[in-house]
């Protein structure tokens, strides 16, 4: 199988990711998007951060109508901080015969020369990139073979955890922003009210 890996701290997961990750399992050569939650970093600050399990329970509520994509939380029991490149050397151990390719916004292909061992990703495993307004691949730096990359024609979309985060803690209604049984979730658990 050709597994596409889209990485986020999914905090929390919302339309937008689901758009995404769909329009790929859809319309890409991927059998299968996995939601790869990254756990919170110990030597960053919280600012916000649900704990893990309670991210990824929210990430498996969105997806579970969706057969193609899955939650992940390949990244819980590997070393802190999380590099791309161990989680991928870890995900080709375990499942030999998959191949995986990482799904990112343009955003981050532009600073992806300053990832640890970027050219071995980039040697390796094909890159995904979904369109941002802001952002125009042919922007990026001139070290990145761009060969592996594959621009996605997807919608674009710009819809942010953090303004739904604000949202909730000024009492703003942001239900169409989230799969309804996330939106129950966060309700239920009084998550992002301070």
């Amino acid at each position: 199988m050709k597994i596409g890996l889209y990485f986020g701290t999914f905090n929390p997961i919302h339309v937008g990711h689901l758009i995404i990750a769909n329009h790929l399992a859809q319309y890409s050569d991927l059998d299968e998007i996995w939601m790869v939650v990254t756990p919170h970093n110990p030597l960053k600050k919280k600012s916000g951060l649900l704990e893990d399990y309670h991210r990824l329970e929210m990430v498996h509520l969105a997806t579970q109508n969706y057969p193609k994509i899955r939650p992940s939380d390949i990244e819980f029991n590997l070393p802190q901080p999380n590099y791309t490149i161990t989680t991928l050397a870890h995900l080709q151990e375990k499942f030999p015969k998959d191949q995986f390719a990482l799904i990112m916004g343009e955003d981050n292909l532009k600073s992806l020369s300053k990832w640890k061992n970027y050219e071995v990703i980039l040697e390796r495993y094909p890159i995904y990139v979904y369109p941002r307004i802001s952002d125009e691949v042919s922007q990026l730096p001139p070290n990145i073979d761009l060969s592996r990359v594959q621009v996605i024609e997807a919608p674009v979309i710009e819809i942010s955890s953090t303004a739904i985060r604000q949202g909730i803690k000024d009492s703003k209604d942001v239900r169409p922003l989230l799969d309804s049984e996330v939106w129950k979730y966060i309700h239920h658990n009084l998550f992002y009210k301070k």
